[in-house]
C-alpha cells in the first residue's frame, strides 16, 4: 500500500500520515527526515544534497527521488509506505512516477485532506507556543489555564511568525500555485481520494480507513 498525502499547510495531513502508518504497520516517510538522516550518516546522497542545502538552494528533483527510492528500498517498506511532503510539484510527481515504473510499482492512493483556506488561517493563527519549554497550545481547542502563560513552565506564550495570518496566506498561495495541480494529476490517474479535513481528527481518520479498507 503506497500512499501520498496531499493537503495545504495546516490541513493536518502529517498527523493523519502518522496515524495511517501506525494502523497499517508501514513507515511514515517525510522527505525532511530522510535528508537529515542521510546528512547525519554522511551517505553519498546526503553529501550531495547538503551541497545544495548549504547554499540555500532546493535539492534537485532527481536527487530527491534518488534519496526517496533509497529509503523505500529498505525492508520495512516491503508492505508499503506513506509519503508526507513529497511530491510537491508536477515535475516531482512525474520523476517519482517514472522511477517507480522502472521498479514495476505505482502509487496506490493519493489522499487529499481538504480544508478551506479560511479554516486553515483560523486554525493556525490560534496556535500559541512556549519558546522556553516547547509546549504548544490552541486558543480554541487546547487553551492554557491562564491566557498567555504556559501551564508547564509559567513562561509567556507567543504566536510564531509562521502562524501569523499574513504568513499563512502566503504559504497557502504557494501551495495553490505549485501543489494544488497535483490533485488534478492524481485524479487523472484514478488514485485520488478526498476527505473532509474540517471534521474532528478521529473522523478524518475514519474516512481514510474507509477508503483504504480496515
Amino acid at each position: 500500500m503506497k500512499i501520498i498525502m496531499l493537503g495545504a499547510p495546516g490541513a493536518g495531513k502529517g498527523t493523519q500520515a502518522k496515524m495511517i502508518a501506525d494502523k497499517y504497520g508501514v513507515p511514515h516517510i517525510s522527505t525532511g527526515d530522510i535528508f537529515r538522516a542521510n546528512i547525519k550518516n554522511g551517505t553519498e546522497l546526503g553529501t550531495e544534497a547538503k551541497k545544495y542545502m548549504d547554499q540555500g538552494l532546493l535539492v534537485p528533483d532527481e536527487l530527491t527521488v534518488k534519496i526517496l527510492l533509497d529509503r523505500v528500498a529498505d525492508q520495512d517498506c516491503k508492505d508499503g509506505y506513506v509519503l508526507d511532503g513529497f511530491p510537491r510539484t508536477i515535475p516531482q510527481a512525474q520523476v517519482l512516477d517514472k522511477a517507480l515504473a522502472q521498479l514495476n510499482e505505482t502509487i496506490d492512493y493519493a489522499i487529499d485532506v481538504d480544508v478551506p483556506d479560511e479554516n486553515i488561517v483560523k486554525r493556525m493563527s490560534g496556535r500559541r507556543a512556549c519558546l522556553a519549554c516547547g509546549a504548544t497550545y490552541h486558543m480554541e481547542h487546547v487553551p492554557p489555564k491562564m491566557e498567555g502563560t504556559c501551564d508547564r513552565c509559567g513562561k509567556e506564550l507567543v504566536l510564531r511568525d509562521d502562524d501569523k495570518p499574513e504568513t499563512v496566506l502566503n504559504r497557502l498561495k504557494v501551495y495553490h500555485d505549485q501543489t494544488q495541480p497535483l490533485i488534478d494529476f492524481y485524479s487523472e490517474k484514478g488514485v485520488l481520494r478526498t476527505v473532509d479535513g474540517t471534521q474532528p481528527m478521529e473522523d478524518v481518520f475514519r474516512s481514510i480507513v474507509k477508503i483504504l479498507g480496515a
